[in-house]
């Protein structure tokens, strides 16, 4: 079950309101844990992955307490919640590929088990790292309610594909919150916007993408494979920027503020300054939690040098077990290396060309982080660069044309809400009544694209 589904939005997600909306305010989390979890069964669709995350709940929980309370031997049990956490980690995600790879580099022939992910691994196992190492730092008390803890790890708004939240930044929510009747209204109208970033603009670029994988990367002009890595970037964009806005509009249904996750990326002029727009909780969870730890920029430039490239490593494989997303991660760490050693400066300053730089790089990178397949990766990027040797032509020169006429009104309405204009046009008028029937015409033409079959699972479930 996915947010973009008429089962959540008319069944589900009702239902949980009624429940959450009349239980007293002691009862509320117990509400949220029990709700998530009914959430998270139907999404995973098996019990065994429900039953391992309720044990690293109430691992996480108890190592907490013991952390706290024997500071001489503290480090001891830190050492062991990280092992016990990324062992899970490590062996849904990484076990197959590890095995794999063994079989391709050297030859063998080991009989590889085909491990079914569970979903949202990556994010719950992250918060409850950061909880036991931000109690380790005595940056947070360890919480004492096995009720309040279980809420804040299972919380379904962030469940399945984040934002990532840190115990510290709810913790005081989770205990005392207010409940306004404007704060229902902001949540309703912020999860309708998500709601038409994912139906109507990310899944139109999600059909285009198809188009071209089934056509065959072969079989098509230079042009249209830049419309499409075009089109899958802000395919990706719109899926992700917009589950993360209906997410935290959930959250403000049940009194949560949950943070930002993404501030307009594509206006960056540099790489670096698009990873602090993108996915900001992970970026900060990286920088808290393996940057700052590995002596971050404290210890000059050879070690600031190794602390980027162990979080970009980490980085690329936190987004899959393929050597792609290798690839893709130490690409971006090598573009901003030289941004930081030698055209940063110049980029941020003169933007024009830190735009067209951007405009240029974006799509680039993504395509090796979509192409799984090496085979394939070169072959698409002959094609977006035609100069290269080529054994095979498109087979029309104009292909693309068709597919712009069909989706060039997705494109015009993708750019200008990568921008901040529909932002500010929103904050003048969020509360007029206009207002209320644009949000309600989104919300309705979202369902009927669910209704007409128009959907995909949202693109971060996989990672």
């Amino acid at each position: 079950m996915v947010f973009s589904s008429l089962e959540f939005i008319f069944i589900f997600l009702p239902l949980f309101l009624l429940a959450y909306g009349f239980s007293p305010p002691k009862m509320k989390n117990s509400i949220i844990l029990l709700g998530s979890l009914v959430f998270y069964y139907l999404g995973v669709g098996g019990k065994i992955y429900v039953e391992l995350f309720i044990m690293t709940l109430v691992v996480n929980f108890i190592l907490g307490q013991f952390i706290e309370s024997f500071r001489k031997t503290s480090r001891l049990w830190l050492t062991i919640g990280i092992i016990f956490n990324f062992w899970w980690l490590i062996f849904f995600k990484y076990y197959s590929f590890a095995f794999e790879s063994v079989n391709t580099i050297f030859h063998t022939h080991i009989l590889v088990k085909n491990i079914v992910l569970p979903i949202g691994i990556s994010f719950y196992t992250f918060q409850n790292v950061s909880y036991i190492i931000d109690v380790y730092r005595k940056k947070a008390r360890a919480e004492k309610n096995l009720i309040n803890y279980g809420a804040y790890i299972s919380m379904f708004p962030q469940l399945i594909a984040g934002p990532i939240v840190t115990y510290t930044t709810v913790a005081q929510q989770l205990r005392h919150r207010k409940h306004t009747a404007k704060k229902v209204e902001d949540g309703l109208k912020t999860f309708t916007i998500g709601l038409g970033y994912k139906m109507i603009l990310a899944n139109h670029f999600g059909i285009l993408w198809k188009n071209v994988h089934d056509i065959g990367y072969e079989s098509v002009s230079p042009k249209l494979a830049w419309l499409a890595i075009f089109a899958y970037s802000f395919q990706l964009y719109f899926d992700f920027c917009g589950y993360s806005l209906m997410a935290i509009g959930l959250g403000r249904l049940m009194g949560f503020e949950l943070p930002k996750n993404f501030d307009y990326p594509y206006l960056s002029t540099t790489m670096t300054e698009f990873w602090r727009r993108w996915h900001i909780t992970l970026g900060t969870w990286f920088r808290e939690y393996i940057y700052i730890p590995l002596g971050g920029n404290r210890k000059g430039p050879g070690k600031q040098i190794r602390n980027m490239f162990a979080v970009w490593l980490f980085t690329g494989l936190w987004h899959g077990a393929s050597w792609n997303f290798v690839l893709w991660g130490l690409v971006l760490f090598a573009i901003m290396m030289s941004e930081k050693f030698v055209t940063g400066k110049f980029l941020t300053k003169v933007k024009p060309i830190g735009h067209l730089y951007m405009i240029f790089l974006i799509p680039l990178t993504w395509s090796l982080f979509v192409l799984t397949d090496f085979h394939e990766m070169g072959i698409f990027l002959k094609r977006l660069f035609p100069f290269l040797p080529q054994k095979t032509f498109a087979v029309k020169a104009d292909d693309y044309v068709k597919y712009w006429q069909l989706y060039g009104k997705y494109f015009i309405a993708a750019v200008i809400f990568s921008t901040r204009i529909p932002e500010m046009i929103y904050k003048k008028i969020k509360n007029s009544v206009f207002c209320a029937i644009v949000l309600a015409v989104i919300f309705w033409l979202s369902v009927y694209c669910m209704y007409t079959g128009l959907n995909n699972p949202f693109m971060y479930y996989q990672f």
